[in-house]
């Protein structure tokens, strides 16, 4: 997995394009760093196997975050353009966020139409739901890809973190987190 991970961030990194990943790429990533983590938690943290199983965890976590921001950046181009990608290049994970970012980037160009020709925006703040929850952690969790491709964690037991509203709902019903009511 270490192999597909840096081949694929190289790739991205090396070319203007967005390279096609896998559709089950993060989820198995996701797996990678849990089992990383889990073959560390076996060992005294200053043993000579330990340091290397550290070391890799970072690697792995850096090329992680360092491809989802070149992919984002990518992502965030195609979303302003009127190209079409058909999701033949992107995950699941990534069409969700395109498919927003689609939907924002229309939204504003409508807006901005109508400024330009002294049509008033009627802008209703109040019932725009939250986007992220304010989780307080029951257990550990390793380090998880949200659903707006950034990376989260590794959380500790009492850990409080701000989490898009999905992963949130999915870790609480997991019963490794619970919701903390701002206010």
């Amino acid at each position: 997995m270490y192999n597909l991970l840096y081949n694929s961030w190289l790739k991205e990194k090396e070319n203007v394009e967005l390279q096609t990943l896998p559709k089950d790429f993060y989820a198995k990533l996701t797996g990678y760093v849990v089992e990383i983590q889990q073959k560390g938690r076996m060992l005294d943290r200053n043993s000579p196997k330990a340091k290397l199983i550290s070391q890799e965890l970072s690697r792995v976590k850096w090329l992680m975050e360092e491809l989802a921001k070149l992919r984002f950046e990518k992502i965030v181009e195609l979303a302003n353009s009127t190209d079409s990608l058909k999701g033949e290049r992107l995950t699941p994970e990534e069409e969700r966020a395109l498919s927003e970012l689609k939907a924002t980037v229309e939204s504003f160009q409508s807006f901005l139409k109508g400024a330009l020709r002294g049509k008033k925006q009627k802008i209703d703040n109040d019932n725009t739901p939250s986007k992220r929850l304010l989780l307080r952690f029951l257990k550990e969790v390793p380090t998880i890809v949200g659903e707006d491709l950034k990376v989260y964690g590794p959380f500790s037991v009492e850990d409080v973190a701000t989490l898009p509203i999905e992963n949130a709902k999915v870790l609480m019903k997991q019963g490794v987190a619970t919701k903390i009511e701002a206010g």
